[in-house]
């Protein structure tokens, strides 16, 4: 019986997946097709991320990234949350670099889709906060309610009349979570 050993994807497989409206990251040396997000996800990716860049920008705090942008995690995978900020001192002469972004965000923000499996999203929280990530968002549309992470043990979740706090990482950012759902 033959044996077949297929090698790892890397970081150039994933760029060459085609572009047919589908997301890919590269996780544990295999490119995975994300599922789809649907309109409500990309209304509210659309809205916190412009809420964040209203706020970032004029404080020249960082920059506000989309979900195709591709962060490179110490594990080697590169993952690409719905919305992120990296802290503008944390970027060469604060500009947004040419490819995927070797450090990990500051913020990484999840917003779940109905296809989305719970222990799937536990461990891409897990491997932010593992890579340096100080705060992630994950928003929860169905349930109109996010859960805040600053670590495995540091969890809090809030409901649609909470705000969303930026705390040390966009020091002064509040906003009612309920916003972002309209």
């Amino acid at each position: 019986m033959a044996t077949t050993i297929s090698e790892p994807a890397t970081e150039a497989d994933l760029i060459a997946m085609p572009d047919d409206g589908h997301k890919y990251e590269l996780v544990d040396g295999e490119i995975r097709r994300l599922s789809p997000a649907g309109g409500r996800h990309g209304a509210i990716g659309v809205e916190l991320s412009g809420l964040l860049r209203t706020f970032a920008k004029p404080r020249r705090l960082g920059r506000v990234f989309d979900s195709s942008t591709g962060f490179r995690m110490p594990s080697g995978n590169v993952r690409s949350p719905d919305v992120s900020f990296v802290a503008s001192s944390r970027l060469e002469n604060d500009e947004a670099p040419v490819g995927f972004i070797a450090v990990a965000p500051d913020l990484a923000v999840e917003i779940l889709s109905p296809g989305d499996r719970s222990q799937e999203i536990l461990d891409k929280v897990g491997e932010y906060l593992d890579a340096g990530v100080r705060l992630v968002w994950v928003i929860d549309p169905q349930e109109r309610r996010a859960i805040r992470y600053r670590s495995l043990t540091d969890v809090r979740t809030l409901a649609a009349e909470d705000d969303l706090d930026g705390e040390d990482v966009l020091p002064g950012f509040r906003s009612r979570l309920a916003e972002i759902f309209q």
